[in-house]
């Protein structure tokens, strides 16, 4: 099947068979800003594309934005693609292709994947926190992806952490996200050391650089204090920490659990598992792919 992943920024695709095998990989501009039309135009382009080379069962699309995975609509989306909310991407899809389409949050596209394929395999319930120019959430309890009443279970990162702070892009103010993702951390770096990319961000703070380990110090208690809130309120066995910024490792894995254990109770301290996303990229086409097949049989010609 065709398997397609929609950000902000690229769009990347794959094709993928039932066990979440990818090749054929590919990547394309969003081109967020042309709209949501122009979105759908391109998305029934690359589908026809990966459809004229592979013998298809299906389309299986992973997306920014609040989904409805049931009805295949985007139920709310930022003003990132401007007309993109409201749009019934997986009927367009099926009517072009004639094929069978499903479509899902990104963010539990990643859960999905690392459940199947990834950190979370054999669990049960674990959140999935996605740090990237927000933050991400996906909750599985007892086995199963929690969407919401709305199809917007998990957005995290909009929870308040700081009333009455940083205005956010959701008009909020003091929201999560402006605080503990990695965007967030990339303008307290911004602030102290000017364009200095992430990464030699952390290079500093691995050497002991101690302007670099304060800013270090201050983003990881904004993010493990979030955490442990959703901590108390959940009780998942697990969080799996997703987002390009996990690429950090065991020294990014281990700060954030010395962090988080200090503000937890006993029991949770025993209990909870913290562990980096394992399949990277990949997360959101295998999520999506996991999802396709949850809903269409697959059959082996």
């Amino acid at each position: 099947m065709g398997a397609i992943d929609i950000g902000g920024t690229s769009i990347k695709t794959a094709i993928s068979d039932e066990y979440g095998t990818l090749s054929n990989r590919k990547s394309y501009p969003t081109e967020a800003l042309k709209g949501g039309l122009h979105l759908m135009n391109k998305i029934l382009m690359i589908c026809q594309e990966m459809q004229a080379v592979e013998n298809l069962q299906g389309i299986a699309i992973s997306s920014a934005g609040h989904v409805d995975a049931v009805k295949g609509t985007i139920v709310y989306a930022t003003d990132t693609i401007p007309g993109y909310t409201g749009m019934n991407v997986c009927e367009q899809v099926t009517e072009r292709l004639k094929l069978p389409a499903s479509i899902e949050n990104d963010v539990n596209c990643t859960a999905l994947g690392e459940q199947w394929l990834g950190a979370a395999r054999h669990m049960s319930d674990f959140l999935t926190v996605a740090l990237g120019t927000g933050i991400g959430g996906a909750l599985f309890m007892n086995g199963s992806l929690y969407r919401g009443a709305t199809f917007s279970g998990g957005e995290i990162g909009h929870m308040i952490l700081y009333p009455g702070g940083k205005v956010c892009t959701c008009s909020q103010a003091g929201c999560y996200e402006r605080y503990a993702s990695s965007a967030a951390l990339a303008l307290l770096v911004s602030d102290k050391f000017g364009e200095l990319e992430l990464p030699a961000f952390f290079d500093l703070v691995r050497e002991g650089d101690q302007v670099a380990n304060s800013i270090f110090t201050i983003w990881i208690d904004d993010l493990t204090t979030g955490l442990g809130s959703l901590v108390q309120i959940l009780n998942p066995s697990a969080i799996v920490i997703g987002g390009g910024i996990s690429e950090q490792g065991s020294f990014l894995q281990e700060a954030i659990q010395t962090s988080l254990v200090a503000k937890l109770m006993p029991h949770h301290k025993e209990s909870l598992v913290l562990t980096l996303a394992e399949k990277g990229n990949d997360a959101n086409l295998l999520g999506a792919v996991r999802h396709f097949l949850n809903n269409n049989p697959v059959h082996n010609d």
